[in-house]
């Protein structure tokens, strides 16, 4: 679900959001899960943004505040 999955696939996968982060890959993963079965719904948590911003910027990765906002009406 959009944006988790284009921002985790950008910075590398689960397991390096993850180390990223400092959480399990299981916790990154989940962001992409609809919010009915458990996950955030596409929504990546905003305490994480400061680092992954900085991790995007480190690999090169072009990555903006608004690449965070959920996308509405779309399903992935």
């Amino acid at each position: 679900m959009e944006p988790a999955k284009t921002i985790i696939l950008a910075l590398g996968g689960p397991t390096e959001v993850a180390k990223v982060v400092g959480v399990h890959r299981t916790r990154v993963s989940m962001w992409k899960v609809p919010r009915a079965k458990g996950g955030t719904g596409g929504v990546i948590p905003h305490w994480h943004i400061e680092k992954l911003m900085a991790a995007a910027r480190e690999k090169d990765v072009s990555l903006s505040l608004r690449d965070f906002a959920p996308v509405v009406g779309i399903s992935s």
